[in-house]
């Protein structure tokens, strides 16, 4: 059974002054966390003591990019707009991050369905075809795939076929406007495969009165696999890249961020999780990373994406 780390205020006063000295008070005062401790290889104060992050101040500028991929390993026209996403992020690889998610309008469609011998990997999970089921009734609908968002951003509708992903991405990438800042740091523990992950929010733009939410997206990079292509072909040695896994907490549309999250003025969310293995059932933490996004609970608007790799 996990061992969940719940802490309180008094605790945690007692705790700081038999802790290190640079260790300052690194919780929300009052919200109890859940986290598996037993993900770390030793004593839990030990990680509080020397391994919990401080924060300094945030440096960066720029609004990020999140485009949302939506497709299927029998998708013919699926690689085509794969191809542009990865594009889009290599001309901006600090800027523009891609989830490619294995889902369509109802959640499971024939493109995602597992038909051995050809395509026997299952690339779906919960989150992703709850998200899909959810966008394919609602909020201006999911016509079928591929299909994407690009931060969410409502251009009449939220989901754009990919020939207008470079425009969209290009409006929000030039924008002056950070309305909400992230940062975060990742402890990786090879010994147990869990990840501790420390997330702070900034809201730069006090006008934003709708509720903020947080999501955590678990990212496979890259795996060679079966995929049909636009000839109806079936290419056994396609790489199928940024591939969305789950989100970190099981929650599709994350958590909401509160006033019990807040410590001098900035919201900090905290995450234990096991690394998982890749779909082709080895274990490579370096073939993995986190997108973190802050979003508007109302618009679905995403205000700020970063990339967390878990091993540097």
């Amino acid at each position: 059974m996990k061992n969940l780390f719940r802490i309180t205020v008094a605790f945690l006063i007692a705790f700081q002054f038999s802790s290190c000295d640079h260790v300052k008070d690194p919780y929300p005062k009052q919200e109890s966390l859940d986290l598996d401790t037993t993900l770390y290889p030793g004593n839990w104060s030990d990680y509080v003591a020397n391994d919990w992050p401080q924060f300094t101040a945030n440096s960066n500028t720029n609004r990020n990019v999140l485009i949302e991929d939506f497709t299927g390993h029998q998708c013919v026209f699926c690689p085509a707009a794969a191809d542009l996403a990865h594009a889009l992020h290599e001309a901006n690889p600090s800027r523009v991050f891609t989830a490619s998610i294995h889902s369509g309008p109802t959640g499971i469609g024939d493109f995602q369905v597992v038909s051995p011998p050809n395509y026997p990997v299952d690339f779906t999970n919960p989150q992703g075809v709850e998200i899909g089921t959810y966008f394919g009734t609602n909020d201006g609908g999911f016509p079928g795939n591929p299909r994407g968002t690009v931060n969410r951003y409502n251009n009449g509708f939220i989901f754009q076929s990919p020939a207008q992903w470079t425009s969209m991405m290009n409006d929000q990438i030039t924008q002056n406007n950070l309305r909400v800042n992230i940062q975060s740091v990742l402890n990786y523990y090879p010994q147990t495969k869990g990840a501790f992950l420390h997330v702070e929010v900034e809201k730069l733009d006090q006008n934003l009165t709708n509720q903020l939410g947080i999501v955590s997206y678990l990212i496979e990079d890259s795996l060679v696999g079966d995929q049909k292509m636009s000839d109806n072909s079936h290419n056994s040695a396609y790489v199928h890249r940024d591939i969305h896994r789950g989100n970190i907490g099981g929650q599709a549309f994350g958590r909401t961020l509160t006033s019990n999250d807040i410590i001098n003025g900035k919201y900090y969310v905290n995450y234990s999780f096991v690394v998982p293995n890749q779909l082709d059932g080895n274990h490579n933490a370096e073939n993995m990373h986190v997108l973190i996004y802050v979003y508007d609970k109302v618009t679905w608007e995403i205000y700020q994406v970063i990339k967390q790799k878990i091993v540097p």
